[in-house]
């Protein structure tokens, strides 16, 4: 009689260490005579290691060999040897009477401790190994500390020469113990330790000022950084998998009726950037246009609420009343974008590509238009859309002028991969976010910082670095830090203020529009519309065309095959 399918499922969820799998399959090993479940309880009760393999010694008049299999699958303590089991079971004969569920658990429970101890005796052949669960209870109680963690973070975790791996420094053993498996903590007060995975883009500040003076020797006037940035630019188009660029969809922009407010107008569009794919924004445009004016592109950061956020409408309203065009964006499956995709996708490192594709076909129609003033683009984002700005301003020459917000560090590489999920920083034989800010040099560059995150440095040793790069220009001061060191990680209104009078100061634009009688920014003006007046596709995504990709799949197959197509031509 063959066993149902289920048992090897049920084999699955044992391995997983939940109680329905016991149950469940409780009921698998139903089927067997009550012979074997005296003799397992038998050997159960034992204790001993030396039951379990007499227990196989009981299978094997039922099929000849079972016996070693059951020795060997033991010994081994993988899944593959438990199917290899189940398939033994399989082949028994009908008639194998009732097995109370008591016992089989019992059984259960026994072989897969039996199992798991077996897996940790400590030799050489086994190389020490030990569950890291384990390992860090032994670590509390020897050093007296407490570490904090969750089941989740250290399930089905092992590590190898667990003892070895002990020094006398708790720190130092910590180090020593969570590093082979990506790990780290925080310690956040003496004898008090928080679990977390190792982050690849976080590094101590010493070690990015120190990578970042390895980079600074590649190069030490105009000639050799000019050098130096021509061996970047193309390789940063290659890491995101835009060389050569898609081919541009022929549509038409998607825009709203016009909201006309104080001085300003308001109105939503969405580009088509790939077939079926729209990244979209709101214009904010002075009421008043004479002549070309400038554009500030307003990609917007990891904040809750995106674009429709307060302090977003109060800053491109306030840029569209000083006389430029502001174009407020979303991020890649951020914002209005999660029509088509789910915010889980903005962590894939595909985000990146999607997003840095839609930053160029902004700057492609903001470029068209007449209004334009080519010469005064600009881009100014915080956050994560920060370091957005930093590689559209190292990749794109038709951008004038960048103002990242609590962004740029040599030892932060943004904390998501739609900041760094593609290979840009292995550019050029490894470069960092200061590097590539510096590529900017000798347009106008202003970098906002705060004493809260990881821009808290920025004055100490990476603005001095630009300082020096905007030197072989002869234009140091062209590059501006303001450091608000009593601040945090926003975009609050002493940031904005910065970002107004940078603009004021390189592309004319009217301060006094937006300033009271004493000389300060007055933002009251500026209507706070509610989030669905903002968005392009109607209160609920009706109007999102027809031929939307749904999902990431999907997006992801369209655009490796225009990828491929587009390989094809150009060899």
């Amino acid at each position: 009689m063959r066993v149902d399918k289920s048992l090897l499922l049920e084999t699955v969820s044992l391995l997983q260490g939940t109680k329905q799998s016991l149950f469940a399959m409780s009921d698998c090993f139903s089927s067997h005579k009550l012979g074997f479940a005296m003799t397992e309880s038998r050997s159960l009760l034992r204790g001993t290691k030396q039951s379990l393999f007499a227990m196989s010694d009981c299978f094997s008049s039922n099929k000849p060999g079972f016996a070693m299999m059951v020795k060997r699958s033991l010994l081994r303590g993988t899944k593959q040897s438990l199917f290899a089991m189940s398939d033994c079971f399989s082949s028994h004969k009908p008639g194998f009477a009732m097995m109370t569920k008591y016992v089989a658990i019992l059984f259960l429970v026994f072989l897969c401790y039996s199992i798991n101890s077996l897996a940790q005796t400590q030799n050489t052949d086994n190389l020490y190994k030990k569950p890291l669960a384990d390992v860090l209870k032994e670590i509390q109680t020897r050093f007296n500390v407490h570490i904090k963690y969750s089941e989740p973070q250290v399930k089905d975790k092992w590590l190898n020469y667990a003892e070895w791996r002990f020094r006398a420094d708790v720190d130092e053993t910590l180090t020593n113990v969570l590093a082979p498996l990506d790990m780290k903590v925080n310690k956040e007060k003496p004898g008090v330790y928080k679990l977390k995975e190792y982050e690849y883009y976080r590094w101590e500040p010493k070690d990015g000022w120190a990578y970042l003076d390895s980079l600074a020797s590649k190069y030490n006037d105009k000639a050799s950084w000019e050098k130096r940035k021509a061996e970047i630019k193309p390789e940063l188009f290659e890491a995101l998998l835009l060389s050569p660029l898609p081919s541009k969809p022929g549509s038409k922009p998607i825009t709203t009726a016009k909201r006309i407010f104080d001085g300003y107008s308001v109105e939503n569009i969405a580009l088509e950037i790939l077939p079926g794919v729209w990244i979209n924004g709101s214009l904010y445009k002075p009421l008043h246009v004479k002549g070309k004016i400038p554009v500030i592109l307003s990609p917007d950061g990891h904040w809750e609420k995106q674009r429709y956020r307060a302090d977003c409408q109060l800053r491109c309203a306030t840029i569209a009343r000083m006389g430029a065009m502001a174009f407020s964006y979303d991020l890649f499956a951020w914002g209005e974008s999660m029509l088509q995709f789910k915010y889980e996708d903005h962590r894939r490192s595909l985000a990146q590509t999607v997003q840095t594709l839609g930053g160029i076909r902004i700057l492609d129609y903001f470029s068209s238009l007449k209004e334009t003033d080519t010469s005064k683009i600009g881009i100014s984002g915080g956050s994560g859309a920060g370091s957005h700005s930093i590689l559209m301003t190292a990749m794109d020459d038709r951008i004038k002028l960048s103002a990242p917000v609590v962004a740029m560090s040599s030892y932060f590489y943004g904390g998501c991969p739609c900041e760094s999920g593609m290979p840009i920083h292995q550019c050029g034989g490894g470069t960092d976010n200061v590097e590539l800010a510096a590529m900017a040099a000798p347009r106008p560059q202003l970098l906002v910082s705060d004493g809260s995150d990881w821009t808290a440095h920025t004055p100490e040793h990476d603005f001095p670095y630009l300082q020096k790069m905007y030197g072989y220009y002869g234009v140091s001061n062209k590059v501006e830090n303001v450091h608000l060191p009593t601040e945090k990680h926003d975009f609050g209104i002493n940031k904005r203020i910065a970002l107004y009078d940078f603009l004021i100061k390189n592309f004319k634009l009217n301060g006094s529009s937006v300033k009271d009688k004493a000389g300060k920014y007055d933002e009251s003006k500026v209507t706070i519309e509610k989030e669905n007046a903002l968005y392009v596709f109607g209160d609920k995504g009706e109007k999102l065309p027809k031929n939307a990709v749904m999902g990431f799949e999907n997006l992801e197959n369209l655009f490796y095959q225009i990828q491929n197509k587009s390989n094809a031509k150009s060899k």
